[in-house]
């Protein structure tokens, strides 16, 4: 476990993140094998490339390295209410060391939670940003009975699916977690500013990149690992082939985290990605009770549906074995029953009694008999009385 990082690695971290994108192996190998203040040393020396960037790439990395301004972002983030964790905080999750040279040189963070603390029971519910009503409504039920049940819900702040994951959990009342592929002071997309703003608020909302810094495709993408390896499992509800959900999805698989997904209509191309993950090595889950038993710890297990709950699923073993005995129709003997339930005539006689003040027999004569209740209950039961 790495200790606490000082004040100069600190600043080498700060000024990594205007420099290196995010998921950057190969400057994750150089902060390994150099230490971030060394890389920061050798950036600043031009005619010393660091072994694997080619000229184009070293030109790039040195122009930005040149402009790069960590007092200046600190005070960028101060001035939003945010804070960068760096590996060695004691708010850093270590579960995100399980990204090896692609782990992010640190974390700016909005919010007051503890992250750490919070990733520790984490899921992730993510999909289509072009959800259907159906999505929407499922990734938002999801996420409040999470929420209810004390997990946090990690999504990506987008359209669609995310933006209701979010809300489901901020309504239950619930902690939520926004990763982003911009600066946390940038909240986008831009019609998510107030959703963003409410969960930094409730929540926190997180990312890679310096304040200010703005999304692109490829930073979306990347952003998805952090979310795969931030929670303990990813849950996605929509997406179509091509969706960059999928890749949040294979990228917990890499992990070894759990893979879930929500099926849909076999008719709509926004499930055929979830069906297609069903096939390979995701679990089909439909509500919150069974994505807890995938995540959870040992003995949150779901619930067995039960049916509605019969008269006679109230008796006990002998007393049912009993009433079994009897036939649907007709007047049977003591002996005839006792044969049936394989017992004495005295045993079968006593529960005949108990059967009778519970109303599910008659007597006639020296017969017994079904009632007409206990008749009707058998039948609602779809097995025998």
């Amino acid at each position: 476990m790495e200790g606490p990082p000082g004040p100069e690695e600190r600043w080498a971290r700060t000024w990594l993140t205007r420099v290196l994108e995010p998921g950057d192996e190969t400057g994750g190998r150089w902060v390994r094998e150099m230490g971030p203040v060394g890389v920061v040393r050798r950036l600043r020396d031009p005619d010393r490339p660091l072994p694997g960037a080619g000229a184009r790439r070293w030109a790039g990395l040195c122009a930005r390295a040149a402009a790069a301004d960590p007092a200046r972002d600190l005070a960028a983030a101060a001035d939003a209410g945010a804070r960068f964790v760096v590996p060695g905080d004691a708010e850093w999750p270590t579960q995100l060391d399980d990204l090896g040279d692609a782990r992010p040189l640190g974390l700016w963070i909005r919010g007051r939670p503890g992250l750490r603390m919070w990733a520790l029971r984490s899921v992730a519910v993510v999909g289509a940003r072009a959800c259907t009503e159906y999505g929407a409504h499922v990734s938002a039920a999801l996420s409040a009975e999470l929420a209810e049940r004390g997990w946090v819900v990690v999504s990506g702040g987008a359209y669609g699916i995310d933006g209701a994951a979010h809300r489901g959990a901020l309504g239950a009342g619930g902690a939520t977690v926004a990763v982003l592929a911009c600066g946390v002071d940038r909240p986008y997309p831009r019609g998510h500013a107030r959703l963003i703003g409410r969960i930094a608020e409730q929540g926190l909302v997180v990312g890679e990149l310096p304040p200010g810094d703005h999304p692109t495709p490829s930073r979306f993408v990347l952003r998805n690992r952090v979310i795969a390896a931030l929670t303990r499992g990813t849950v996605v509800v929509e997406a179509a082939r091509r969706s960059g959900s999928l890749a949040t999805a294979r990228a917990a698989r890499r992990l070894g985290r759990f893979v879930m997904g929500v099926p849909g209509p076999v008719t709509s191309g926004l499930s055929t990605g979830v069906h297609q993950l069903l096939r390979e090595e995701a679990v089909l889950v439909t509500d919150a009770a069974e994505i807890v038993e995938l995540v959870g710890a040992m003995g949150e297990l779901k619930e067995v549906p039960q049916g509605p709950l019969l008269p006679r699923d109230l008796l006990g073993a002998g007393a049912r074995r009993v009433l079994d005995a009897l036939p649907a129709r007709g007047v049977v003997h003591v002996a005839e029953i006792a044969r049936e339930a394989a017992t004495t005539q005295d045993d079968a006689v006593a529960r005949l009694y108990e059967l009778r003040s519970l109303g599910h027999v008659e007597r006639h004569g020296d017969g017994w008999q079904l009632t007409r209740h206990a008749v009707i209950s058998a039948r609602a039961g779809a097995g025998p009385p």
